[in-house]
């Protein structure tokens, strides 16, 4: 299915260690990713990626702004430690004001973005 460009969209790693129970064995990882996508729906797209890379970071999520967000400036916001339902409500709440390019990242957001190394 193609991605609503009109909505930020939210990437989600679910690869090598993000959303396994090997790094994580305390988190149901289904259920956090279920409340994502529903938090998500209707204000953002949701997909999900094998692996995203920066694996000491997991859970991994990656941020995009919309077509008009990125127009004005938005990038992608990498997003790291994703766990809990306080993450996703502060991810849906930053989507719901617009996401990267025309909100700022709700202050509840503020310890889990980072930069990744380039490669």
């Amino acid at each position: 299915m193609a991605l609503d460009q009109s909505k930020p969209t939210v990437t989600v790693c679910r690869g090598c260690c993000c959303g396994t129970v090997k790094k994580h064995p305390t988190i149901d990882h289904d259920a956090r990713l279920a409340n994502l996508r529903n938090r998500v729906e209707g204000i953002g797209n949701l997909r999900v990626s094998d692996c995203l890379g920066p694996c000491e970071r997991s859970n991994v999520v990656v941020v995009s702004p919309s077509k008009r967000g990125h127009r004005v400036g938005g990038r992608p916001v990498w997003l790291g430690y994703v766990l809990d339902a306080a993450a996703e409500a502060g991810i849906a709440t930053w989507l719901l004001d617009g996401g990267p390019g025309l909100a700022p990242p709700p202050k509840a957001l503020a310890s889990f973005i980072f930069r990744p190394a380039s490669k």
